[in-house]
């Protein structure tokens, strides 16, 4: 009797053993239906503008991706978090996307969170992509840290080169934000092109965030009647830059770097005339006649009813730059993600891309030309 009842018992356990087996495999089967991706971006807060176009870009790639099977057989779930502009708040989100268990993130999306971030992810290895964080030591934090824009100091340098060849210049002023690394870094890489190309740097003028008079700088810049105004900062800056600079009667040709891009939008109509035939870098022109670019451009109007800037088409490329990793390397395998994004050849919104030692793009820069408050094509230049 006693052997019956132990039998009996010893049965009962098994089966019950046997059914939570299955429950956490029938668990572990769903967690692994979905490939999660983290990201994060300034939702809210002084840069949000850019967030919101960023993460908007990459909510329209990771759609598509879903709607055309996936990921190798799987759906994305995106888990996309607000950091405000702030790196704590970034490192703090990163920290809740990694107990989340994503297997890659993208972003961040302005310069200083995504260091902060780059220098956490660096030690857990988790493939991080920025694809608008353009100061150069983001991708110095680790071998799994990579961009999809160009950086500071390359777009300075290319930014000179240009300055010299197209608008044929002998003299510039320059004026830049010293609150910020990203002003200071292009800045910096500009003057120091520019006068190896030959050209006189005749002032260099800065400022903090948060200004907003800055006529007391532009009067001794007009002083000097430059053939240039290089001005390497965010558009509501660079806006109130020109216009200003326009009242105290500088006539220089305004050049910028990819800061500018959504200008336009800042400045009242009643103004264009100060922003009219300013020269800035960016990432990829509206008006490229590619099929790719074109259809973009296309269905993210039709899903947000607005034009994507470059932060847009960025941040879809990289998502599409980690689906390619992602199956290249056949698995969600960090080491081989970040493998697979070394070896990648790329062609995507923003031109063809393949990545340098430093896991920074090899690739051109498109210059745009304000025209009648438009931002027109006018030409792709390379170091």
């Amino acid at each position: 009797m006693k052997k019956k009842l132990i039998t009996t018992l010893l049965g009962a356990s098994l089966l019950l053993a046997a059914c939570g087996g299955e429950k956490a495999a029938d668990k572990s089967a769903t967690e692994a239906e979905t490939i999660k991706i983290g990201a994060l971006g300034p939702l809210t807060g002084g840069v949000a503008i850019y967030g919101i176009s960023a993460t908007n870009g990459l909510k329209l790639a990771v759609d598509e991706i879903n709607a055309n099977g996936g990921i190798l057989g799987k759906q994305i779930e995106l888990n996309l978090l607000d950091e405000k502009g702030d790196s704590t708040e970034a490192v703090n989100a990163y920290n809740k996307l990694v107990d989340w268990g994503m297997v890659a993130l993208i972003g961040d999306v302005t310069s200083k969170p995504s260091v902060a971030v780059a220098e956490v992810a660096a030690q857990d290895g988790i493939p991080m992509i920025t694809p608008t964080g353009t100061q150069l030591n983001i991708t110095e934090a680790g071998s799994n840290v990579f961009r999809v824009c160009f950086t500071d100091p390359y777009q300075g340098e290319v930014l000179a080169k240009f300055t010299k060849d197209k608008v044929a210049v002998k003299t510039v002023a320059i004026m830049s934000n010293n609150s910020s690394d990203y002003s200071d870094g292009v800045a910096n890489a500009f003057a120091k092109e520019a006068e190896a190309q030959g050209i006189e740097i005749v002032a260099r003028e800065g400022y903090s965030d948060g200004d907003k008079d800055f006529k007391a700088q532009l009067t001794k810049i007009a002083q000097k009647n430059p053939d240039v105004l290089f001005i390497p900062d965010y558009y509501e800056q660079d806006g109130l830059i020109a216009i200003q600079a326009r009242e105290v009667g500088i006539k220089s040709v305004i050049v910028g770097s990819d800061g500018w891009d959504g200008v336009v939008k800042t400045v009242d109509p009643s103004s264009y005339a100060a922003i009219e035939d300013v020269f800035f870098a960016n990432h990829y022109s509206t008006k490229d006649s590619n099929e790719k670019v074109q259809n973009f451009i296309k269905n993210y109007k039709e899903k947000y009813n607005d034009e994507p800037s470059a932060f847009s088409a960025l941040s879809y490329d990289a998502a599409y730059i980690l689906k390619a990793a992602i199956e290249k390397a056949g698995s969600t395998d960090k080491e081989a993600i970040v493998k697979a994004i070394k070896e990648i050849e790329f062609d995507g919104i923003t031109g063809h891309l393949t990545f340098d030692e430093k896991n920074n793009p090899i690739k051109s820069i498109t210059i745009i030309k304000i025209v009648n408050g438009d931002y027109t094509f006018d030409s792709v230049v390379s170091k």
